[in-house]
Order: C-alpha cells, then structure tokens, then sequence
C-alpha cells in the first residue's frame, strides 16, 4: 500500500491518478512573427519549460509534495529593441491526503521567482498556493473541484478549478481537464497518438531597468494546439510535435500600475496604461519530451 501511494504522489500538479505517472516533463516552443499592432515589427516568443516533482512519503495517508518548475520567455517586448529574457522559478511544498477509496486532497504552497534575473530583489518574489479535492466516481471516471490563488505583479489573481479524468473502456480515448487552466483530450493509436490542449493561466515578471523606472510584464497565455505523439520504450517516453495558435499577450505596465483583483479571466479596477503596442495572435511550433511510469491496473484500485 505505501508503494501504490507514493506512485499517486507523483502524478504532476493538475493531475488526477491513471494507471501512470509523469515525472518528468520538457518543452520548447517557437511562435514566428507576432505582430506588433499599429507597426511594420514583429517579434519570434521563444519559451522552454521544465517540470519536476518529488515526493516524500510520510505515511500510506500522507505525504509530503515537492518539487520546481521552470521556465523562459525570450522575446522583444518593444519594436526593434533587444531580445528580454524571462524567468520564472516556481517551488511546490505541498500535503496529499487520502481519506478513503474515492476521496483524497492535495495542498500546496506555490512561491516563486518571476523576473528578468538581473538584480533579484523582493519585487522579484510572488506567493501562490492550489487546494485540490479528488472524487474517484467510477473506475475510469474521476472529478476534481478546487481553488489557485497567486500575488502577481499586477496584484492579486485567483481562479476556481473544476475538471476531471476520463479513460474509455478500451484505453484509446483520454480525456484530462482543469478548467479554466487546462485540457488534454487524445487518442491512441498503439504507438501514435493524435491530440488537442489547451493551455490558459496568468503570470507576471518583474523588470528592473538601470536609470530607469521599473516596470513589469503581464502574460495571459491562450493557447490552442493539436499534437502528434510518438511512444517510445513501451510508452515510457512519450514525444509530442505540436502546432498552434496562441494569444501571445505580453503586456508591459509601470511598476505601481496595478489592478484590484482578477478572478479567471474578470479584472476588477483594470485602469492600467500599457507601455508597449499589443501583440498579435500568432502559430507555434512546440516540441515536449515526457518520462512516464507505468503501473498494473491492480495496483490502482484502493490508492485514491
């Protein structure tokens, strides 16, 4: 029982438990010429993300959640200046609970680094946290209600989380949501797969600039792709080519120039200035590589 609960524990951050578990997850992705609004510039957004996680088991009920993500963002944020770089370190510390064969919840202190790097200071961190509740309804059927909240540069945003986990009876047809963040829904074909995500949550990064007033970068993602995924090693590798459209928002306020709240995608006392024309919507191309472990059906049966 303590083996099957540590395999539950490593399950990624949005994730309900399957009859797998992704460890380790990497991408890149490229969008080509986003174009400046009112202006003859465009811009290539270059992002490479990676994502961890560790868990330490305290019993066969609880555990302790840890683990990073991190990510870049390089892309000229005026027209015809130099590329900025972006940084975004993001630490999980976090409590899974079970409770019983069909309810379980996962806690989790969500603090980061959100920046340009260059002269880190306390602007530069940023607080969040994400409250999880699990229903098992039936074997390949399971729901997931709750709550991510985070202080940005911007001030203070938060969204209710509702989703959940389906496998048809044969294992081809998957479908994995968490909405308003996310959705996955692909098809097996054996060694391929054919899929479609979604991808959609706010971030902000602090901007330090020598002689200069500070300012900040407000990105909301909205990001729609299908895929092609190749499996390797008895699917213990999966490799995803996808191609994209995606919002590509960067906006660049002063710092100090902030908001009142945002829930999901409602913004309350939004009387900003942006500082830099709007980008346009434009294609990506996005490559990701996913360490996957695969457990026996049996061994799932009591572990949520």
């Amino acid at each position: 029982m303590k083996n099957l609960f540590f395999l539950l524990l490593l399950l990624p951050l949005y994730s309900t438990s399957q009859e797998y578990v992704d460890i380790i997850k990497m991408g890149y992705s490229n969008t080509f010429d986003a174009e400046f609004k009112g202006t003859n510039s465009s811009t290539d957004v270059k992002t490479f993300e990676i994502e961890l996680t560790f868990p330490l088991v305290i019993n066969e009920k609880n555990a302790i959640i840890t683990g990073v993500n991190f990510n870049t963002h390089k892309l000229q944020l005026f027209p015809n200046v130099a590329y900025t770089k972006l940084y975004s370190t993001l630490l999980k510390l976090g409590l899974a609970t079970t409770y019983s064969e069909k309810w379980s919840s996962t806690i989790v202190f969500l603090p980061k680094i959100a920046s340009d790097y260059k002269n880190i200071s306390g602007d530069d961190f940023y607080y969040g946290g994400l409250v999880l509740l699990k229903l098992q309804k039936k074997e390949n059927l399971k729901y997931r209600f709750g709550f991510y909240a985070s202080s940005e540069a911007f001030g203070l945003f938060a969204t209710p989380i509702i989703g959940g986990y389906y496998l048809s009876p044969n294992k081809n047809f998957e479908v994995d949501a968490s909405l308003p963040i996310s959705v996955d829904i692909n098809y097996s074909f054996g060694t391929t797969a054919l899929g479609f995500d979604y991808f959609g949550i706010g971030r902000s990064f602090n901007i330090s600039q020598v002689n200069l007033p500070n300012v900040y970068v407000e990105q909301r993602p909205l990001e729609f792709s299908t895929y092609v995924q190749f499996n390797v090693l008895q699917k213990s590798v999966l490799l995803r080519a996808k191609v994209g459209y995606t919002s590509n928002e960067y906006d660049v306020y002063a710092d100090g120039d902030d908001l009142d709240f945002r829930l999901s995608a409602f913004s309350f006392g939004d009387d900003r200035t942006q500082l830099n024309p709007e980008l346009s919507g434009g294609v990506f191309l996005k490559f990701e590589a996913i360490y996957r472990i695969h457990f026996k059906k049996d061994d799932t049966e009591h572990i949520d």
